[in-house]
């Protein structure tokens, strides 16, 4: 089952339960793959990690966003962005934690035989290549900065 179907099959869902911030972020969901699929060079459809990436651009945004909210103290709107990453992160695949990180990206440092931080670009494009879907690129290159210190 697609991406597509799945938030499909949600949102009726939440339309029948009257879920309001399962609404707002499927149909927020709904309304990005509907403008990935009708740019132009998709064909119409979007591939699996090209609907990974959009989601993760969703949670980004609503992060960026929920940061902003919370320095300026609106708790309202910071709540709504929060439901939103909630109900955007189910359709994501499992992110690691930490520790799962620091390994993988370790190894990937020993394969490229990385030595500094003025290699970062190395490993980062390795790594974003191999965790591709299962950790954000802000986390990956906090941990790729850390370990070439």
């Amino acid at each position: 089952m697609s991406l597509e179907q799945k938030v499909m099959a949600d949102l009726k869902n939440a339309m029948l339960a009257k879920d309001e911030k399962s609404l707002r972020s499927l149909r927020a969901i709904k309304a990005a793959i509907i403008i990935a699929k009708t740019a132009e060079g998709s064909g119409g459809e979007i591939k699996e990690n090209e609907e990974i990436k959009l989601l993760q651009k969703l949670v980004k945004q609503r992060k960026d966003s929920l940061e902003i909210y919370e320095k300026q103290g609106r708790e309202d709107l910071a709540s709504k962005e929060k439901e939103e990453i909630e109900v955007i992160e189910k359709f994501l695949p499992k992110q690691m934690d930490e520790a799962e990180l620091k390994t993988i990206i370790g190894n990937i440092i020993q394969e490229t035989g990385a030595t500094s931080p003025a290699d970062m670009g190395k490993v980062m494009g390795a790594a974003n290549k191999q965790l591709g879907g299962k950790a954000d690129g802000k986390t990956i290159a906090g941990i790729v900065k850390e370990l070439l210190k």
